[in-house]
């Protein structure tokens, strides 16, 4: 199945000391779009469309340049266009499509990602396709997802996950009395961690300029055409560069739980 990775926003909540696209930011040695496409390729879904918006040149750069920045090699000086690749390429079965989806809506608008979806949408093929964010890595059994999708009917599936506080919960009487103390217990309801599977028969109530979270899903929700599977397992987000270095001391260990290959 083809995997579509959301790329093109501005991603402004990132640190500065990274590179100006968060895609971009390396987790360990390689970015963590290079992560998310590791953890689809480990299933089998080796097919990959990226929407470009925002620093897209930045994206073309590190894939067109892939090959003689994470390889080893040997050229002679003056000749390296007939540089000998040394060694396997681990990820050379990946299929990665680029497509140019835009900037601005209009002057001062950016380009939604319903939008984006549009626009790449003439190169997608297959009946359904994988949809995620470009920043949220997490160990989701995507071939139980894919059943999950294929059981219910709904045109979409989006992938639910339960946080937990991040302080500790204390419940007490009116005079104060503790009755009950909870070290970061989880919260009670679900938030969207992207890893989605689209019917492409959804696109068609896709409208022009709709944005995907809160235009499309509100509307497939009211409409019961959207299903939730819920991922108990680990799940992060990198919004800032506090989630980057937590992500960073996570996969030093050894055992980042995302790392599925």
């Amino acid at each position: 199945m083809q995997t579509v990775i959301f790329c093109g926003g501005r991603g402004t909540r990132i640190s500065a000391t990274g590179p100006d696209k968060k895609e971009l930011f390396q987790i360990g040695d390689r970015p963590i779009m290079w992560h998310i496409m590791k953890i689809f390729a480990s299933y089998g879904h080796k097919d990959f469309f990226l929407p470009l918006g925002y620093r897209g040149d930045l994206i073309r750069r590190y894939f067109l340049q892939y090959e003689a920045m994470t390889r080893d090699l040997s050229f002679r000086l003056g000749q390296a266009d007939g540089a000998t690749w040394l060694g396997p390429n681990d990820e050379s079965d990946w299929q990665v499509t680029m497509v140019d989806t835009g900037l601005e809506l209009e002057p001062g608008v950016e380009v939604s990602k319903g939008e984006r979806i549009r626009r790449i949408a003439p190169y997608l093929t297959g009946e359904r396709f994988f949809l995620t964010y470009g920043d949220g890595v997490g160990d989701v059994n995507l071939d139980a997802l894919l059943r999950f999708h294929r059981a219910h009917g709904a045109l979409v599936t989006v992938t639910g996950f339960q946080p937990v506080y991040n302080l500790g919960v204390v419940e007490a009487t009116g005079d104060g009395r503790v009755t009950a103390y909870r070290q970061y217990p989880p919260l009670d309801h679900w938030i969207n961690a992207g890893f989605y599977v689209v019917e492409r028969a959804a696109l068609d109530y896709l409208a022009p300029g709709m944005d995907w979270e809160s235009g499309f899903l509100v509307w497939l929700a009211q409409a019961g055409k959207l299903m939730m599977y819920r991922h108990t397992g680990f799940w992060r987000k990198m919004d800032t560069f506090k989630e980057a270095q937590q992500l960073n001391e996570i996969w030093s260990t050894g055992h980042a739980p995302w790392k599925t290959w």
